[in-house]
């Protein structure tokens, strides 16, 4: 061990080989001297592999969905409470509506929301200035909290007619002309493709998120979105109308007549089909 860190609740040589990868971690904090040295501690400890730093909750929901559609999740958040526009617990409570909610410890210089900070799940709650041995131990809990996860019992399957819980209630910051909104995933009703963006597009207009198609498609396919076109992904409860015109399929959602390539018609059509036998 080539660090400084004290580390003595990951000595265990049962702990030390169960976990077979290092740690990725986002560190959130408006102060920057407080947020170097989180990040300092964190990459000092051998079982913490990558660090991501921001300095605003706004960024840290664009970190969480980046790592999301690459494959890579965060295990953990230490986020700060107090910052400007969302604080930490507004972003705590974002974060709780996601379908696999990352471990959230939280780092402050005020013990008072402690209380609030714990209603909402949190793993653990640091004190500023953050000791190394303390913050070893936060580190432990989240090892714990991974290898649980591996090895948790698979949970049985819902009824058919049983929907799974909340999955419309993922929230995604999107951008609008310099400002950025939070939509919630039932709210959106098709996806354009934009080069290396997105366009989300709901009843009440339309924003842009740093995402492909590809990978919204596969990270939303159990919410009912899907493909009808390389350009489009589409949220089957919202289609209005599928149409056929001049041999050229298309629906219609909202108002909006979006084609349907050849390719996905087969597919578009058994879902829809699938979708209006289930009972209601």
């Amino acid at each position: 061990m080539t660090s400084g860190l004290p580390c003595p609740l990951c000595e265990g040589p049962e702990r030390r080989g169960a976990l077979d990868r290092t740690l990725r971690v986002l560190a959130v904090d408006d102060e920057a001297p407080a947020l170097e040295d989180l990040v300092y501690l964190l990459r000092s400890d051998p079982r913490v592999g990558h660090v991501e730093a921001v300095t605003d909750a706004t960024k840290a929901l664009r970190t969480l969905h980046r790592a999301m559609d690459a494959g890579q999740p965060v295990d953990a958040v230490f986020l700060d409470i107090r910052m400007p526009g969302l604080d930490g617990l507004d972003l705590a409570r974002v974060l709780s509506r996601f379908a696999q909610p990352p471990p959230i410890v939280f780092v402050t210089a005020h013990q008072e929301p402690a209380v609030e900070a714990f209603e909402l799940k949190a793993l653990d709650y640091l004190l500023k200035p953050v000791r190394a041995e303390r913050l070893a131990e936060s580190v432990h809990r989240i090892v714990h909290e991974v290898l649980d996860s591996k090895t948790a019992e698979p949970v049985p399957a819902a009824a058919p007619a049983e929907k799974p819980p909340d999955v419309g209630d993922e929230v995604i910051p999107v951008e609008l002309g310099g400002i950025t909104r939070f939509i919630r995933l039932a709210d959106i009703r098709y996806v354009e493709a934009h080069g290396d963006y997105a366009r989300l597009h709901t009843a009440t207009g339309s924003g842009l998120v740093r995402a492909a198609l590809n990978g919204l498609e596969e990270r939303w396919r159990s919410a009912g979105f899907v493909r009808i076109h390389r350009s489009h992904l589409v949220s089957l409860g919202h289609i209005d109308e599928l149409r056929l015109e001049d041999g050229h399929l298309s629906v219609n959602i909202g108002g909006a007549v979006l084609p349907v390539s050849r390719r996905h018609a087969r597919q578009l059509r058994q879902l829809l089909v699938r979708r209006n036998r289930q009972p209601s």
